[in-house]
């Protein structure tokens, strides 16, 4: 790297990375990424429209802006709505039901909001290629991870919100072909709406996947601004009042920069196998293995989950009667109840009885997070399950890969599987190896937004 490029402003350079990528360039491993957490993301989110306040959410659009404006709804074949809209429904069903995609070093979640930009946009101001489409996903999270991986301390602001919308920001500039001036100056109009704090996650609320949905819509609007020739601030990301220095304490921002195009992050994004967040599905795998070594609701004394701090910090949170959903789901001792009742976590799991139930409640009791030593603000590994039963034996797992991740990916049945199951929630007949086969080959459609949302009936 000359000592030119190196002075550039970080927006410069992540908007000249953005607006270089060519589908043609993309190696093939990140090429069969894209392909199929685009699936993923899709089927997903077409559940996400029977989540837990989805139809409050999807009321209070239609009230803000009416129906209408061309731009259509995952799951929602007669909701149509204006571009940053649609985007902001989109992006809450992926991410309400916490099974979107994660790219566990960056601990953002790219896709809820890149994707359901891009597919609003590709339906508003398309048809745009499936190649041109995924080159722009491709470019949207090379963004969101790079200025996740770049941060060395513990999550403060909700990086999928913070980090989501300049990655959607370059992924739609890639898709519009923006000069990289504009491209530049709608990165500061991402600054001026960034937001997004765990505030909400510590609650256990729903803002969560609000704030990734603001996201998604704020970018839309930050690429119009721009477009429409307003200027915006150069350092939108490493000015002395830009993103990094406001939202995160530790940043060593030289080093991921520098890996922008030496590989493509989707391709280490990783699958969730359960609804439930990331830092959670480690224990869950450990805890159905341990049933298999004889482990039981009736058998168990305690079960402790010791892993780096970051997982204590996401899912270590006690049980408690009456709990909301997003509480639940972000909540290891109760999902660990569940787990042992029944052998997995599943999107029918999370109801008021469930919720409720006050022998899942108890069982919970008798599970815990606890922290280890690790310093790595980032870390999901390594981690033990240990297990004491009621007669005083233990039992023990150890957790040194995550199951949905690169080392560990989702194998095709196991992908299909997951979105029938989506497809089924969200109220559609079971169309998952017909959706499959139409991302394998989006690449080649000439309207891939259009031909997916065709599809699924809107």
């Amino acid at each position: 790297m000359t000592a030119e490029k190196a002075a550039l402003p970080a927006s410069e350079r992540l908007v000249a990375h953005a607006l270089s990528i060519a589908w043609d360039d993309v190696p093939d491993a990140a090429r069969v990424a894209a392909h199929a957490f685009l699936f993923d993301t899709i089927a997903v989110g077409v559940a996400g429209r029977n989540a837990p306040n989805a139809d409050s959410v999807a009321a209070a659009v239609a009230g803000w802006v009416g129906q209408g404006g061309g731009c259509p709804v995952l799951g929602r074949p007669d909701f149509k709505l204006p571009a940053p809209y649609a985007a902001f429904l989109n992006a809450f069903q992926i991410h309400s039901q916490e099974f979107d995609c994660v790219h566990e070093p960056a601990v953002a979640h790219p896709l809820a909001s890149v994707a359901s930009v891009l597919l609003a946009e590709a339906t508003r101001s398309g048809p745009y290629s499936g190649a041109e489409l995924l080159a722009s996903l491709v470019a949207g999270v090379d963004v969101v991870a790079t200025l996740g991986v770049a941060v060395k301390s513990p999550l403060k602001f909700f990086r999928p919100a913070t980090a989501g919308i300049f990655g959607s920001v370059c992924a739609l500039a890639r898709l519009r072909r923006l000069d990289p001036q504009s491209a530049r100056d709608a990165m500061g109009y991402a600054l001026a709406f960034a937001s997004g704090t765990m505030q909400a996650h510590v609650e256990g609320k729903p803002t969560l996947a609000i704030q990734v949905a603001a996201a998604a819509r704020s970018a839309i609007e930050a690429v119009d601004l721009a477009a429409a020739g307003l200027p915006g601030a150069v350092g939108s990301i490493d000015g002395p009042f830009g993103y990094l220095t406001l939202f995160e304490d530790s940043v060593d921002l030289a080093p991921a920069l520098a890996a922008l195009g030496t590989a493509q992050r989707v391709a280490e994004l990783s699958w969730k196998p359960f609804p439930t967040g990331r830092a959670a599905q480690g224990a869950i795998v450990a805890t159905q293995q341990l049933m298999r070594q004889g482990l039981d609701a009736a058998t168990l004394d305690r079960l402790v989950y010791r892993a780096p701090p970051l997982i204590k910090r996401l899912v270590g949170r006690r049980p408690k009667p009456a709990m909301d959903v997003a509480y639940a789901r972000l909540c290891f001792a109760w999902l660990g109840a569940v787990v042992l009742t029944r052998g997995t976590v599943s999107l029918d799991d999370f109801t008021a009885e469930r919720l409720a139930d006050p022998v899942l409640l108890e069982l919970a009791e008798r599970i815990c997070v606890e922290a280890d030593d690790n310093t790595d603000a980032a870390a999901f590994v390594p981690a033990t399950a240990t297990a004491t039963t009621r007669d005083g034996g233990t039992l023990s797992v150890p957790v040194t890969r995550q199951f949905g991740s690169p080392e560990w990916p989702l194998d095709r049945s196991q992908q299909l599987a997951k979105a029938r199951a989506c497809l089924a929630f969200g109220g559609l007949p079971p169309l998952e190896e017909e959706l499959a086969a139409l991302l394998d080959g989006l690449h080649a459609e000439p309207d891939a937004a259009g031909a997916v949302f065709y599809l699924l009936g809107s």
